[in-house]
């Protein structure tokens, strides 16, 4: 018997990639695979967290496997405002902020609170294609705005809000940004946290990859310039600790935090009891700097094969960025090479990417590609790169 669900119309927006039909390709143990946002797994700090869950459960319990408040555990936001968000140049309280399922949460809190069915929203070009997804299920349009190696060109921008001023929200990546891995200059933050300002537009920060940065002292946030609270910043531990425990944050003034704080109850009451407890436990107990320093040592070098395997193997006239940080470098192709038939031909040779066109919010230049090289041992990344070569010479050859 066929059922046919009445669905609301926002469930037409959710269409399953064809993309992601190819890379269930990458699963397969013989794929050297360029194509996840994933942490490198054996970096988990597995002996630690092993001793934490056995000091909770004997001092800890009780609490811990009960419900909380929607908030947060109140220790694990006193330790990311006072010192997580310190780090970012940002004065807070454990009051300004929520924590929730990873930041991707956030931002789907931020689509419910400020977006009407055709509201624009701005965002970078190209965007995080899970912000883009998210947006087009509340039916958004999209205003993006091109970037250099300084990230969102603010002229751009200020030209934009001139012209719209009925936007409703700014969204931004500033750190080694998704997919680009480009990262806003300091003199951009300040003049983006003043244009929010003077325009009344909130702005979503939102900043994974910030403390994963390979050329020392963190970038200040932009949210460490906002002087009015229009600045709605989310951070996360899934790339400096661990993404399973899907531990996230919002920091925002009180009136947008409190809106946060009613979306978070109708959508899941509160995250784990326990997990917030155990990145907590974590933080008091051991030094976090010294694990997110562990983890920029082991990527600064991936990061640096796979550029010099790049510049080697890949044809004369490639593009790609040079990222400071973070997980991703972006790649653009010659046009008319289809990132997407290419990685059909990649995956014969057993190698994955993630096709480019999907992070630009408003469809075309399918010749980009991004490139991770977070995840992938160093011996598999100079051999993928190598492979990816040979099959982009058969392009320009």
């Amino acid at each position: 018997m066929s059922m046919k669900f009445n669905f609301a119309k926002r469930a037409d927006t959710l269409k399953a990639s064809e993309i992601r039909e190819l890379l269930k390709l990458t699963e397969k143990p013989e794929i050297i695979s360029f194509a996840g946002g994933l942490p490198a797994p054996e970096l988990f700090p597995i002996r630690e967290i092993t001793e934490i869950v056995q000091y909770i459960f004997e001092h800890d319990g009780q609490a811990a496997l009960q419900y909380s408040a929607t908030e947060g555990f109140v220790l694990l936001r006193e330790i990311i405002a006072n010192k997580r968000m310190l780090l970012a140049g940002v004065k807070t309280t454990p009051e300004n902020i929520l924590i929730t399922a990873g930041s991707q949460q956030g931002i789907d809190f931020s689509a419910r609170l400020f977006l009407d069915d055709g509201d624009y929203v701005i965002c970078e070009d190209p965007s995080y294609l899970g912000a883009i997804n998210v947006f087009n299920t509340y039916h958004a349009k999209y205003l993006p705005i091109p970037m250099d190696e300084e990230g969102m060109i603010m002229e751009e921008l200020e030209k934009t809000l001139q012209a719209y001023p009925q936007a409703k929200l700014i969204y931004t990546i500033p750190d080694f940004q998704n997919p680009t891995g480009r990262t806003m200059s300091i003199p951009r933050r300040k003049r983006l946290a003043e244009l929010a300002a003077q325009y009344k537009i909130a702005v979503i920060e939102d900043n994974p990859y910030g403390e994963l940065n390979f050329e020392g002292k963190r970038y200040p946030a932009i949210k460490s310039f906002d002087t009015e609270g229009w600045v709605i910043y989310f951070g996360s531990f899934s790339k400096t600790f661990c993404p399973g425990y899907r531990i996230g944050w919002v920091c925002a003034e009180d009136r947008a935090l409190n809106k946060f704080v009613m979306l978070k109850q109708v959508a899941d009451l509160q995250c784990s009891s326990v997990a917030q407890r155990e990145v907590a436990y974590y933080m008091q107990r051991y030094d976090l700097d010294e694990h997110v320093a562990a983890i920029i040592e082991v990527y600064k070098k991936r990061r640096d094969l796979m550029l010099a395997g790049i510049a080697k193997h890949f044809p004369a006239g490639v593009k790609y960025t040079l990222p400071k940080g973070g997980l991703f470098t972006w790649v653009e192709l010659k046009p008319g090479i289809d990132a997407a038939e290419l990685l059909i031909e990649a995956l014969k040779e057993n190698v994955a990417f993630v096709p480019g066109a999907p992070f630009f919010a408003n469809g075309g230049n399918h010749n980009f590609l991004r490139l991770n090289y977070s995840n992938m041992p160093e011996e598999r990344i100079v051999e993928g790169i190598e492979r990816l070569g040979k099959v982009l010479h058969a392009y320009y050859d």
